[in-house]
């Protein structure tokens, strides 16, 4: 990959922040990406299925990006630009649906790679129950330098940061927004933490802020980085079991903790165990489940 080539990929993505998916049928009918800024309105739009003003829109915009290196920009404040063709870019994310053209990411970039990475999550209401679980859990995968996958959302994911970094372990969040913005506020100051000496990793450039929508489709990031799935508590209704759809569709395991029959917030977690999901409560379970499965592949 050329440098020229990443700066026109990077300018790009920073107008418009297609999926390779969609950056790649893009490509396909240009036969170059050169050809990008000399492109009529009304092909572009027919491409990217998207109406005509917006098009002129991105064309505009576009120029006006090329004449920026965006790589240094970006490294001025501390964030790494990996585009899909990157040898940075993990194997594994290549393999789900709609793949991110570009991560950002800000930390230890090192964690990007080997395929040792255990997803954990849970409901944004989580209790201390999922802290004990967790004491539980983390240390003898930590132990066996499992990097830990969540989403720094409030409730299970914060608790499952924190306590990695408890204990001497790695840990990956994956976010909803770009790097100029931070959600949830509460959580900043253990972003901040993470970006020195962790990773903080999202699909969207910068200045991109906070919108709903977002938190599901990285969701499918959480567990596409991920070897398999932990989920300490959801309730029945949740965005966690979205996740663990997710998963499941792209073969992944799914273990779940099992709780009280009382509990609003192991109501889900207790229908996954119905439904097939492994029950666990501890981490040498995961790591012999894990060993029996690579087994037979």
């Amino acid at each position: 990959m050329t440098n020229f080539f990443k700066n026109q990929l990077l300018a790009l993505h920073y107008v418009y922040p297609l999926t390779w998916h969609k950056f790649q049928r893009l490509h396909q009918h240009l036969g170059d990406l050169n050809e990008l800024a000399t492109c009529p309105v009304d092909m572009l739009a027919k491409i990217l299925n998207i109406k005509e003003e917006n098009a002129s829109r991105l064309l505009f915009h576009y120029k006006k990006m090329l004449e920026i290196v965006l790589e240094e920009h970006y490294l001025t404040h501390n964030i790494t630009a990996v585009p899909y063709v990157s040898d940075l870019y993990p194997k594994a994310l290549k393999n789900i649906y709609d793949p991110p053209t570009v991560l950002y990411v800000k930390g230890d970039v090192s964690l990007l790679q080997g395929t040792k990475k255990l997803a954990v999550i849970g409901s944004r209401n989580a209790t201390k129950y999922s802290e004990e679980a967790l004491k539980l859990i983390l240390p003898p995968l930590i132990n066996e330098q499992f990097v830990i996958v969540s989403g720094l959302a409030k409730g299970a994911d914060r608790f499952a940061h924190e306590a990695t970094i408890r204990y001497g372990g790695k840990t990956i969040a994956v976010l909803g927004h770009g790097f100029f913005h931070f959600y949830p506020r509460e959580n900043q100051k253990l972003g901040e933490q993470m970006a020195k000496e962790q990773l903080l990793l999202t699909e969207y450039p910068p200045y991109v802020g906070v919108q709903k929508w977002h938190f599901p489709a990285r969701n499918r990031i959480i567990s596409g980085l991920s070897q398999a799935l932990i989920v300490t508590e959801a309730a029945l209704k949740s965005g966690t079991l979205i996740t663990t759809e997710l998963a499941l569709e792209q073969g992944k395991d799914v273990f779940a903790v099992p709780g009280l029959i009382t509990s609003e917030q192991s109501k889900g977690t207790n229908k996954l165990i119905k439904e097939g999901a492994i029950p666990i409560w501890n981490g040498h379970q995961i790591l012999d489940e894990l060993q029996m499965f690579s087994s037979f592949r």
